[in-house]
Formats: C-alpha cells, structure tokens, sequence
C-alpha cells in the first residue's frame, strides 16, 4: 500500500496538515518541524520531488469500513497504481461509530487534493443528498465514484455491470436444473442492489420462471444478517440463493448447516465479488468477480485525464465492465429437495 500522509505524519511526530504544508511549500511551518518531515519522506521511500512534481500530489480515497473484504481489494489497487505515479494517499475509512463520510470530506476541505476516489457513499443510494459532495465540485476536484452510477451527478463512475452479474448467477442455478431459487439482496435503497434485483426480475420472466416476492429477501450487507434472511428463504423452498455480496453468501452458507443442510446437495448457493479467501473456504464458493484491477486502472487513467484537462470534471463519465462467473464447489445440480 502507498505511503499515506498518515505515515509520514506518524513518523516526523507531527500532524497531517504540517506534512502538507512541507509538501506544498506552504508558510507556517517552524524549520525543525520541516526537517523532520522531509526525513521521514526520505526515510518512507517518497522523494518530495515526486509530491511536488505538477502541484498537488494528495489523492483521498473515502470508504466504508473494511470488514467487506472487497474494499481493502480496491484499496490495495488503487494505491499501487497511484504510488507509481508519485501521488501521496489518504485513506479515509468512516464507520457508524466514527467519523462520517460528511466529517472527512469537511476535514479535507483544506487538503490541497489532487482527486478523491469513493468506493462506497450517499452517491449510490436512493433518495439521499448529494450536498456532501459540493466542496469537492465547487474546487473542481476530479472525483471518482465506485459502483454506483445511478446519480445526476458530475464524476467519473466506474464498477461493474450489475445487471449482468446477476444474470450470470441465475443462468448458472437455471442450467444446474434449479426453479425454487432464492434472491439475497443488500438494502432495497442501494442502486446496485436495485440494478441486480431488476436483472433477476427480467430473467425470471424471459425465462417463464414463476418467482414469488417471499422468495426475494432484502436486508443489510454482513454475514449475520444473510443468514437470518437465508434461513427464511430455505424454510420458503429455496433450492438455491443468489446473494448480492459475499458476505451474504457466506450467511446463507452458515444459515444451509444450521438447518442440517448440506451445501451444494440440498442448497446452492452463488456470491457476489469474489472476495479473496472465496476460493479457500468449505465449500469453496461459487460467485460472480468484480474486475477490480481493470476498474482501478480506469478510474486512475480517467482522473489523471481529468487533472490534465479540468474541463472533463465538469461532466459525468459512466464505465461499466464485465464480471466473471467462477463456478467452484457450492452450486450443484438440483435436488429437488
């Protein structure tokens, strides 16, 4: 992961603003304060002439907390590919109990930031304001927005095509024989939740498939909750769950041995994101891949493109890309159970 301005922070014995007045040349800054920062970036490995290089080289990235392991993915992406190109990184990562995502982005508003990256945020949800995101538009800041591109707002949105990932999953349970299928959805308010519930819904129907509204459970994003709401679809007649995240699958799994079930004999079960230990669990899960590396090196191009060229940050660039389906050892043929 890039070196934060935390960090340097951290190891001059100073506070994050100091390090950006050093990298910014700014006043206000006492000589030894100043020779304790410039140390500890030499010492971190990030010339200043690299920070300095073109003006401001600070890129926030904001998101939720980390335990869906799908964002420390974007993460670790996403500041490789920004370290190589000289920026400084501040990871940002708001929780109920903590700061909000209004208390950072109010925080950075004296930050002399060169983009902000937002991996998850009102912006991809219904019904909810954008006001938060103005400091960033009115200082025309280049900003990206992860997988959520259903707002009338300026930014780039890159992530990947929801519909299609749902579809993918339903035409693999369909193809193992199964009818009785279950839908483990995120908040009913969530844009991509929406897209992948819209997708099933026309599946179903291209395809004759009677789906009942009981067989579709709504609910929050964790393993605890997914499996409250598995639970409900299996005693209903799921023979199979498709699940909007990982984390819902790994709930429904956990909801299939409750019941003294067996996963993929009696239920199937298909996740969302190929989170990184997917592949190692037991039964290894079968789920749809964001393309986390391509998403994150078109979110980069993009805003550099929109650092060159400030212009293009006054527009709203939508990039969708593919998923994978990969089948593994938690989807089998129906049962019938």
């Amino acid at each position: 992961m890039a070196t934060r301005l935390a960090d340097i922070a951290a190891k001059a014995g100073v506070s994050q603003a100091t390090v950006s007045r050093v990298i910014n040349a700014k006043p206000g800054v006492s000589d030894d304060s100043r020779d304790n920062v410039l140390e500890a970036i030499t010492s971190l490995g990030m010339p200043l002439e690299r920070l300095q290089r073109n003006g401001t080289r600070l890129v926030a990235i904001i998101t939720p907390d980390l335990s869906n392991p799908i964002f420390p993915e974007y993460i670790t992406s996403l500041t490789t590919l920004l370290a190589q190109r000289g920026f400084l990184v501040i990871v940002c990562t708001y929780t109920p109990s903590g700061t909000s995502e209004d208390g950072y982005l109010a925080m950075l508003q004296n930050q002399p930031l060169a983009a902000a990256i937002f991996l998850a945020g009102k912006y991809d949800t219904k019904d909810t304001g954008l006001s938060t995101y103005r400091s960033l538009s009115e200082r025309n800041i280049p900003s990206a927005f992860l997988n959520g591109a259903a707002r009338d707002m300026n930014g780039l949105y890159a992530g990947t095509d929801d519909k299609t990932a749902m579809t993918m999953a339903l035409r693999h349970l369909r193809d193992l024989g199964h009818r009785n299928i279950g839908l483990l959805l995120g908040d009913k308010n969530h844009y991509p939740t929406i897209l992948k519930y819209q997708a099933a819904q026309q599946f179903f129907l291209d395809e004759h498939i009677l789906h009942n509204e009981e067989m579709t459970a709504w609910t929050t994003y964790g393993v605890e909750s997914g499996q409250m709401a598995a639970r409900a679809l299996i005693e209903r007649g799921a023979t199979a769950i498709a699940c909007a995240s990982d984390q819902l699958a790994l709930g429904a799994v956990k909801a299939t041995s409750s019941l003294g079930l067996s996963i993929p004999k009696d239920i199937s079960v298909t996740g969302y994101d190929d989170s990184p230990a997917m592949r190692y669990m037991s039964p290894s899960l079968t789920t749809v891949r964001q393309p986390v590396d391509k998403i994150c090196q078109s979110t980069v191009n993009g805003l550099m493109a929109m650092m060159e060229n400030k212009k293009l940050a006054t527009r709203r660039d939508v990039l969708l890309f593919e998923p994978e389906l990969i089948v593994r050892e938690s989807t089998g043929r129906c049962s019938s159970r």
